[in-house]
């Protein structure tokens, strides 16, 4: 079979495209045959081992992919051949095959396509653990995204106009808040042209907004939080701009406010019963249409590189899909 490998750290350019051996399901596990992967910004980071995860190396990048179960190993009783399932690996999706242990998988909900369920889970699964669990957001209140456009911010606005907050979507560009517009944001700044800050306090009418999504980092982690109503959290999602912040810790004092870490990859580990009530509920937002990933752009398995290029230049818009 055919696989994208990492065999030194490096930026996307040193990736290699090459024949492997199939996988051999073991005591537990489950071969898929991937139908799709999505990329995602951890997957950037991997490759150059900039990640908290460190697989060996050599290793298949990619963590997210939907596919059809082709072969299970000596214990597996609740998948056979033929299932179509989505997985959430840490590494190995791209490829054509994949190895995995069987409690990895999800059923593909009923009537979603394998590109729709292999941009699904991680982005609308972080953003759920994100907002209802760790941001405890309720309906009436509002909601501040940075980075809105991207794939976890989309489905930040999705799960935000679910549970009945008011969005406020922040994006770099006229074309990306287009596209958080389509998604249900309520107010949109482009934060490149506008003085956020400002912008905040005339959307809210001085009060501040209650709950900022953040998967962005650099400067713009202090601006929100000085956005912050009394009592507001911010949630510390991720550092796509590459700059991890140090923040005044007054600010938090002076606000009553707390900055709270979201680890979705932990969390589906340490607390397996929520993380299976999170997947039903997502399942449930989608079948009521509520939520609708959004599928920029598409790769062929081989051109990888290329697509972890735009994800690395923030030209990414929802989610790119790889097929093999």
């Amino acid at each position: 079979m055919k696989a994208v490998l990492c065999k030194a750290f490096g930026p996307p350019e040193t990736l290699v495209y090459e024949d492997v051996p199939s996988p051999v399901a073991g005591k537990g596990e489950v071969v898929v045959t991937v139908k799709a992967a999505s990329v995602n910004f951890p997957d950037v980071l991997i490759i150059e081992n900039k990640y908290q995860f460190k697989p060996p190396l050599p290793f298949s990048p990619g963590s997210e992919f939907a596919g059809v179960v082709k072969a299970v190993g000596e214990g597996v009783t609740n998948y056979k051949p033929g299932d179509k399932v989505i997985a959430f690996t840490g590494a190995g999706a791209f490829a054509e095959e994949v190895k995995t242990e069987a409690d990895r998988l999800i059923p593909m909900p009923e009537g979603m396509d394998f590109e729709t369920a292999a941009s699904f889970i991680l982005t609308y699964g972080t953003s759920d653990h994100a907002l209802r669990d760790r941001g405890e957001l309720k309906a009436g209140e509002t909601l501040l995204v940075l980075g809105a456009a991207g794939g976890v911010g989309i489905a930040a606005i999705e799960i935000g106009k679910a549970l009945g907050a008011k969005v406020i979507a922040c994006a770099s560009t006229a074309d990306k808040l287009d596209v958080c517009k389509q998604h249900g944001a309520d107010e949109l700044i482009n934060y490149s042209t506008e003085d956020m800050r400002e912008r905040i306090k005339t959307i809210t009418g001085g009060k501040g907004v209650d709950v900022v999504y953040d998967p962005v980092g650099g400067s713009y982690t202090e601006l929100a939080l000085r956005s912050t109503a009394w009592r507001g959290r911010l949630l510390v999602v991720g550092f796509a701009a590459g700059d991890i912040p140090k923040i005044p810790l007054n600010l938090t004092l002076l606000k009553g406010c707390s900055i709270v870490g979201v680890f979705w990859g932990d969390f589906t580990k340490r607390q397996p019963k929520e993380f299976i009530q999170s997947v039903v509920l997502l399942g449930k937002w989608y079948r009521e249409g509520k939520l609708k990933p959004h599928i920029s752009a598409k790769f062929p398995l081989a051109k990888a590189a290329d697509a972890l290029k735009m994800m690395a230049a923030r030209q990414v818009k929802g989610k790119v899909v790889l097929i093999p």
